[in-house]
């Protein structure tokens, strides 16, 4: 047996046999007799968020019962299913096999399952949704009034997407709009909709690069004497932009960052320079001429956004339909 994992849990091992006798046969492909689907649960819940403290949270269990049953289960195929890390635990691969068996049946258990309690009879369990700061408070939130107004109780967070993701595996969150698609299949992911980038300035700072005809003619150049207002230092939007469309690296420094993109709207409405900016969130400053285009390639670059949606949490009837609305509403994004 081995020592206690980190995040409170004993660490999984297989038990020795007591009975003196011949090397023993490689054991079966799955368990002997019928799995008890509380322990294949758990199962999941432990695979799908990486720690058994995190498992039990998610399952309302106490953590010494999601390490009893992951014990029993390895008996009962006779694998090693967790090795412990400094942090959680990682599946063997016998168990990223079994999960994968799994995943889908028992999903489609819980959805046609659900909750035993009539709905009329229980509280309503709020949603928990998070994504980027400006895609929840420009559309998200909006998109989603018809649903508090009908009485969803909502819990909003925002964030950058990693980050997001992990605490969504932890059970903190239900729903995560992620601007890249999760790795692995652990977790459900459907495409929400494409952000399309936009080069942009106010206009007086747009006459002075000479215009579209000039940038094409003379290249990206033109546009180095113009201050560079983004999102990090590392320039991560205006790079790819810079990539995909001029074909080169760019090299420039940004005169101001501001790690919100509103943030960096309001500063080049007002004229402090250029950006590159997705075109949901100043579509009304470039209709009202506020900011203009500086070049409008015939492919733009674009990024997928991405509803994650947490295992489990299909228990709640209110993330189904926060979900199909969002899925319904990002059509018009």
């Amino acid at each position: 047996m081995r020592d206690r994992d980190p995040d409170g849990s004993a660490g999984l091992g297989r038990t020795a046999d007591p009975q003196p006798g011949p090397d023993p046969q490689p054991a079966p492909a799955g368990p002997s007799g019928p799995a008890d689907l509380n322990l294949l649960r758990t199962f999941l819940a432990v695979h799908r968020s990486g720690s058994f403290t995190a498992a039990a949270r998610l399952l309302g269990l106490s953590q010494p019962t999601v390490t009893a049953q992951m014990r029993t289960l390895e008996r009962q195929v006779d694998r090693e299913l967790f090795e412990r890390l400094p942090r959680g635990v990682a599946p063997s691969l016998y168990a990223d096999e079994l999960a994968a068996r799994i995943v889908a049946p028992l999903d489609a258990l819980a959805e046609v399952t659900g909750d035993t309690v009539p709905a009329g009879e229980r509280p309503a369990d709020p949603v928990h949704l998070a994504g980027p700061a400006e895609l929840m408070c420009l559309r998200v939130l909006p998109a989603l009034a018809p649903l508090v107004a009908e009485g969803l109780l909502l819990r909003a967070a925002t964030g950058l997407t990693d980050p997001l993701l992990d605490e969504l595996r932890a059970g903190r969150h239900d729903l995560v709009i992620a601007t890249t698609r999760p790795r692995g299949r652990a977790l459900a992911a459907v495409p929400l909709m494409d952000e399309e980038f936009v080069l942009t300035a106010a206009p007086h700072r747009a006459a002075r690069t000479g215009g579209a005809e000039r940038i094409a003619a003379e290249g990206p150049g033109v546009l180095h004497g113009l201050p560079l207002i983004t999102y990090a230092e590392d320039l991560p939007i205006a790079r790819r932009y810079w990539r995909h469309v001029f074909g080169r690296r760019l090299d420039c420094r940004a005169a101001v960052t501001v790690p919100d993109l509103r943030g960096v709207l309001a500063a080049v409405v007002a004229g402090a320079g250029f950006t590159v900016l997705p075109r949901y969130l100043c579509a009304d400053e470039l209709a009202s001429g506020a900011l203009v285009e500086l070049y409008a390639p015939e492919d733009p670059p674009i990024n997928t956004a991405y509803l994650v949606q947490r295992p489990g949490s299909a228990a709640n009837p209110q993330v189904a339909r926060v979900r199909d609305l969002l899925i319904e509403a990002a059509r018009a994004w």
